[in-house]
């Protein structure tokens, strides 16, 4: 009995298909998801998101939203999803750089906010680069 697995972005459906398996960056850490898997709702974090088919794998680097598992159905909503055909892996080095100067350049007891907002850009850099990667052997 496979899953159904969607993945949506504020742009674009970006997968819908049946699955045998997701793992993803929960808000408690990563949390593997198979059919009949209990109901529940989490939010999801910067990271990888892995989904099998028959055997093959494919890789999605994810921000920030959330995931709800309902008997053989798993929805992701997220402001992010990136295959690695997708990722540009300079573009995205150079946007790590620039997150991380400006972290640096933040006084962290007054801009809350702000640094909590360039984290979460240096999380989905991260994610898109482990992805882009993970075929490299880096």
């Amino acid at each position: 009995m496979p899953l159904q697995l969607e993945i949506v972005t504020p742009e674009a459906r970006i997968f819908s298909g049946e699955v045998d398996t997701v793992v993803l960056p929960g808000s408690d850490g990563e949390l593997g998801i198979l059919p009949n898997h209990v109901p529940l709702v989490t939010t999801l974090k910067p990271g990888e998101l892995v989904y099998s088919q028959t055997g093959k794998s494919e890789y999605f680097a994810v921000g920030t939203g959330f995931v709800e598992v309902t008997g053989g159905r798993v929805s992701v909503l997220t402001d992010m999803a990136k295959g690695e055909s997708e990722i540009d892996e300079k573009s995205v080095e150079d946007a790590l750089k620039r997150a991380q100067e400006r972290l640096e350049s933040i006084k962290h007891d007054s801009h809350t906010e702000e640094v909590a907002m360039v984290q979460a850009m240096i999380q989905k850099s991260m994610a898109q680069l482990h992805v882009k990667r993970r075929r490299k052997g880096i």
